[in-house]
């Protein structure tokens, strides 16, 4: 076993060892039924889905946003169909998926969200085109989906933060509005929190993340060790009812993820404690 595997092994198994006292903490009232959490299956990209249940399980989460490793595009219905039974006999509820490929013309849209509707993800999170909106909003009505467009921060020329996609939506059905990534927002230069308050019922979803350095994609750290306002953030969600999920997104250690997303959980949890004492 060379040293980086080494390294990588005895990161995993900490985290493992860890896992019986998040999942044994979990009993206890965390406060989400005002702000529940969810981890974003992308965090776990390096997993089998049968193994993304396990960490997530482990981690005391109820809630996930699927990506597509973890139900492929290409599945039947009657695939899908197993795949969220996995979920589901393993106590977690899919409340969101994505991003989803919506950059195609109406039948590719329609193949997609059609793909959302047998997986049974009831908010698709999204980058799309902006010239197609119209045709993504009249299957999203007939197939009774909410639209969450992300945005993606300074390299995202469509949609670089909040602002951006509520101007492009706020005329359209109500079906149609943001999966808000706090991290890539911040990027931007843009107040998060004023932006939350400003999409109001808009807000279908929410991606966390922390930066130690706002201007800095690559300096991601476990929700709590950078310098994004989370104990602000969550007030305002609280205060404006957001009816949605804070779902993790953590984007580094792709093949060891597990101690940093507990540590998110562990903060994350704690200021909602303390919010509530």
């Amino acid at each position: 076993m060379n040293q980086s595997t080494r390294r990588t092994f005895l990161t995993t198994a900490a985290a493992l060892a860890a896992a019986p006292a998040v999942s044994a903490a979990t009993t206890q009232t965390h406060h989400e039924d005002a702000l529940p959490l969810g981890v974003a299956t992308y965090s776990l990209r390096e997993f089998s889905r049968a193994d993304a249940i396990k960490i997530i399980q482990s981690l005391g989460v109820k809630y996930v946003n699927v990506k597509s490793m973890h139900m492929p595009y290409e599945s039947t219905p009657a695939e899908l169909a197993a795949a969220r039974a996995e979920f589901e006999a393993a106590g977690l509820k899919i409340i969101a998926g994505g991003n989803i490929d919506l950059k195609g013309d109406d039948d590719s849209v329609k193949k997609m969200l059609t793909y959302a509707k047998n997986a049974g993800i009831p908010v698709v999170v999204c980058a799309p085109r902006r010239d197609n909106l119209g045709v993504i909003e009249k299957y999203a009505k007939e197939f009774g989906l909410k639209i969450a467009i992300h945005n993606h921060g300074t390299e995202d020329k469509l949609y670089p933060n909040g602002a951006s996609v509520i101007e492009l939506v706020k005329n359209m059905d109500p079906c149609m509005g943001l999966c808000y990534d706090v991290g890539h927002a911040s990027r931007t230069g843009v107040d998060v929190v004023k932006e939350i308050e400003m999409a109001g019922a808009r807000l279908h979803d929410m991606h966390v993340k922390d930066l130690a350095d706002l201007s800095d994609r690559s300096s991601q750290v476990s929700v709590g060790k950078g310098k994004l306002p989370f104990p602000q953030i969550f007030k305002a969600l609280k205060k404006m009812k957001y009816p949605g999920v804070v779902n993790l997104e953590y984007e580094i250690n792709a093949k060891s993820p597990q101690l940093g997303m507990a540590e998110s959980f562990a903060y994350m949890r704690g200021v909602l404690d303390g919010q509530a004492s």
